[in-house]
């Protein structure tokens, strides 16, 4: 059965599963330099050109899907006759209300032919993308799915594997996720005035760095837990304020929540990266704690855990619930955010329509890298692996990686990056000013799986950059570049099955200068999707070096990273723009 699944709001996606395989899924961000979290926006022709890339017709599938929202915001598609508005499933259904949370919604779409789609709540997509790409679905194993998305209350459920039945547990709390950005808004360095008060999807990755600087105010949880108990009704009732959506009533919640805290400790005067730190802090404890609560009024009945929604991509609150002892195995997928919806999707019709549960997939199935004539100013020249590894160790200054298929989700995983030395003192400042990020943003080690637990505690298996690892002590002058300012790493593990040409790029590096890892960020102009293609990056030209191929592309005038090196902090460059 071949079904073609569509994510039209922001992080939007198409992507095809053929006979339980999953063949691509395509974010809108990784095509030609589109702006982060953009919405579906091509048309017939250049879906065609996607669908017959991998030998298929987008009017051959036998089931077309479209994922849920919130009913409050207008939905289009063009199919060849211009934008047309969709109908679609809601975005959410709460605990009371969920006995049918995996509800199929038809519907019938004029177009070039008769077009009829299928649509499921945006929270079923979550939970079937979290669970159906699980090693619990491919053993044939029950477990539990926790949900928490930008507009959601964090919710549980229990997802039967024999029968597809999806249980619903309830609500843990009533905070919904993007609470964590919203009364960051109210402090520096993300401060803005109430009236620009917005769910800006960036700012909560910024806030998860930024509280490395912060120092952890104990006596301010319990300021925390009674607000949240004085304004919890108000939560709850936020939610079903009539003709507004998820973001408004976010808005309200947060307003309440975050002015009441500044008129109660205004006389304090605490740090705010202090007050962002014991947020952070404050959430990630509720967040345990009513799971664990939960998980024991239900008996235990499994001790495996998927995690899915926006919040799943914070590492801290991840690797707390995987410390607390609660389950075996914590499983969150690499696009628990709105970028996995359309892989979502299109499993909520594969179970509907075949029975099965388990998704064939590869974390490497977005567009292929694209080859380009070379650019003035730059000259080709062919590179094998080692070469590449010798060049590394001798220059150490980062180089442009781009190979096959872009990576699916938010993370850099090798196939869209930049690579540099971690052993460089200064690497994570050029870093983040070719970049233009702000200095106290972290840069991420990629490192060989059998040597990351020398290096980092726990250091187990984590291929997709979503969990929290300690620096061990006697590494950390060893590899700078990859400690952030709080000790830790957010670890990505690569064995030969993983990546076979990242594996052989590391262990020729490892070879020549005895580290087993690299500094691993985005390959992207700030503010876009990953690079689609080698011209992108020589156009950007922040860098000397790109790699594709099996060919290095080098500029004729290099630039010089010394001065960036010497500066004792680095303001960012303008945000970079693609030509």
């Amino acid at each position: 059965m071949k079904i073609c699944s569509i994510k039209l709001s922001h992080d939007g996606s198409i992507a095809l599963i053929d006979d339980q395989r999953l063949i691509f899924s395509y974010e809108m961000e990784k095509l030609n330099n589109a702006a982060r979290y953009s919405e579906f926006n091509i048309g017939i022709d250049e879906i065609n050109a996607i669908f017959n890339l991998y030998g298929y017709s987008f009017w051959q599938m036998d089931k077309y899907v479209i994922d849920g929202w919130d009913p409050h915001e207008a939905q289009v598609i063009d199919l060849g006759k211009g934008n047309t508005n969709v109908n679609l499933a809601g975005y959410d259904r709460y605990s009371e209300e969920s006995a049918n949370i995996m509800q199929r919604k038809s519907f019938e779409l004029p177009g070039p032919i008769s077009f009829h789609y299928s649509s499921y709540f945006h929270i079923a997509g979550h939970i079937a993308a979290a669970y159906c790409t699980s090693p619990m679905a491919k053993a044939g194993q029950d477990s539990y799915v926790l949900t928490w998305d930008g507009g959601m209350y964090p919710q549980l459920f229990y997802y039967h594997c024999k029968t597809n039945e999806v249980e619903s547990l309830g609500v843990l709390f009533n905070m919904i996720g993007n609470i964590y950005s919203l009364f960051s808004q109210h402090f520096k360095p993300f401060l803005v005035n109430e009236d620009s008060l917005m769910d800006d999807l960036s700012v909560a990755g910024k806030v998860m760095a930024y509280i490395a600087k912060g120092t952890y105010r104990k006596e301010m949880i319990p300021v925390f837990h009674e607000l949240y108990e004085k304004h919890q009704d108000k939560a709850m009732a936020c939610a079903n304020i009539f003709g507004q959506g998820h973001e408004e009533r976010g808005l309200i919640f947060a307003q309440l929540f975050a002015q009441d805290f500044i008129r109660q400790t205004s006389a304090l005067h605490y740090a705010h990266e202090d007050i962002l730190l014991s947020f952070h802090i404050f959430l990630e404890q509720l967040l345990v704690k009513e799971l664990g609560e939960k998980i024991k009024k239900e008996g235990n009945k499994a001790k495996n855990l998927c995690f899915a929604g926006g919040s799943a991509l914070n590492i801290k609150w991840n690797s707390a619930i995987r410390n607390a002892g609660l389950f075996n195995e914590v499983w969150v997928p690499p696009f628990p955010n709105d970028s996995g919806s359309a892989i979502g999707a299109g499993c909520c019709e594969m179970i509907h329509s075949t029975g099965i549960n388990y998704l064939d997939w590869n974390v490497f199935s977005g567009p292929p890298v694209m080859e380009e004539a070379l650019r003035e100013g730059w000259i080709k020249k062919p590179a094998t692996i080692e070469e590449l590894a010798l060049h590394l160790f001798l220059k150490n200054e980062p180089v442009v990686f781009l190979n096959g298929r872009a990576e699916l989700g938010p993370r850099a995983l090798g196939n869209r990056s930049i690579l540099a030395p971690a052993t460089h003192p200064y690497m994570k400042r050029i870093l983040n000013h070719i970049k233009g990020r702000e200095d106290y943003r972290p840069v991420a080690p990629i490192c060989l799986e059998h040597d990351a637990k020398a290096i980092f505690d726990p250091g187990n298996k984590d291929p997709y950059m979503l969990f929290d690892h300690q620096v061990r002590e006697e590494w950390k002058s060893r590899i700078p570049a990859i400690c952030h300012l709080d000790g830790t790493a957010r670890l990505q593990t690569v064995s030969e099955s993983d990546n076979p040409v990242i594996f052989r790029l590391l262990n020729e590096y490892k070879k020549l200068s005895g580290i087993p890892l690299l500094c691993n960020t985005s390959a992207n102009y700030n503010g876009k999707g990953f690079f689609p293609d080698v011209a992108s990056a020589m156009n950007w030209g922040r860098v000397n070096y790109v790699w594709s191929n099996h060919f290095l592309y080098e500029r004729e005038q290099k630039i010089s990273f010394e001065m960036v090196s010497k500066e004792e902090s680095i303001t960012p460059i303008d945000r970079l723009q693609a030509p």
